[in-house]
């Protein structure tokens, strides 16, 4: 009987392993089946009007790498 748990147990963990093997070598972000929110139209998982402080933050940062990339390349 105990037997029976350590191999499922044991099958569970390679599964596991095998997933995240998987994961990181693809280097793929994690998604839903459906595609997540943006398949439905939405943009973003609250409905504030003004995004939090770290979001903006992170837009910026991202404008500013988009623009030095547009600068390099000219």
């Amino acid at each position: 009987m105990m037997s029976e748990y350590l191999i499922t147990f044991s099958v569970f963990l390679l599964v596991i392993a095998g997933m995240a093997i998987g994961y990181i070598v693809q280097r793929k972000t994690i998604s839903g089946s459906c595609g997540g929110l943006g398949s439905v139209g939405i943009e973003k998982e609250c409905d504030c009007p003004e995004p939090c402080d770290a979001r903006q933050k992170r837009e910026a940062r991202a404008a500013r790498a988009e623009e030095w990339k547009k600068n390099q390349i000219i």
